[in-house]
């Protein structure tokens, strides 16, 4: 039986070494790569992203309207009420529409939460884009705080003909175990007490 050398010994482990790297850093890099992917190719109920100016540019199709729902959900954790404000509204496509979410912090404690969202159906993320939108940015409601949350929003020209109804769904969940302690002191949020009260 050979023996490895310490020389073979040396480049196994710089080959692991190098090899843990590239893996943190591909598994790192998947997660922006793959909400590019999905924006680009309305993948996943991903939405495009537009300014005022650009979503008015094109004009409005004036021969048809579509049904826009809102949905919300709040993740057990999270001691939110988060509502929409509106259940549907009717818009032509290429018009800039709003809708508004409320959410009230039901703890008695700062809490901070972050929303996710989707549309269905896949084929209409694409062409739902927002210029105004509250989601994955840290939210801080205070005690009792209640909070408007508002959205602004075009639906492309290009919709397929045969989508009447979109719907956009918002998911809040609690961001404060993706906080730094330096963030949540500056943010004034305070851990629940050791008995798990808030």
């Amino acid at each position: 039986m050979t023996i490895p050398s310490n020389k073979s010994n040396t480049r196994i482990i710089l080959q692991l070494v190098a090899l843990t790297v590239f893996m943190f850093g591909f598994g790192y890099a998947l997660v922006p790569l793959y909400d590019t992917f999905c924006l680009a190719f309305g993948l996943n109920g991903k939405t495009g992203v537009t300014d005022n100016q650009s979503a008015v540019a094109r004009g409005i199709d004036n021969t048809r309207w579509v049904t826009v729902q809102f949905t919300s959900h709040t993740a057990s954790g999270l001691p939110w009420e988060f509502t929409p404000g509106q259940h549907s509204v009717k818009v032509r496509p290429g018009q800039l529409a709003d809708a508004v979410y409320t959410a009230q912090n039901r703890a008695q404690r700062p809490v901070v939460g972050r929303a996710t969202y989707s549309v269905a159906p896949a084929a209409a993320a694409v062409h739902f884009k927002k210029t105004e939108c509250f989601c994955f940015t840290n939210q801080v409601l205070n005690p009792g705080e209640l909070k408007e949350m508002p959205v602004r929003f075009v639906v492309d020209k290009d919709l397929p003909a045969d989508i009447h109804t979109i719907t956009l769904s918002y998911s809040f969940f609690n961001a404060e175990k993706y906080l730094s302690a330096k963030d949540k002191a500056q943010l004034g949020v305070v851990k629940a007490d050791a008995d798990g009260k808030s």
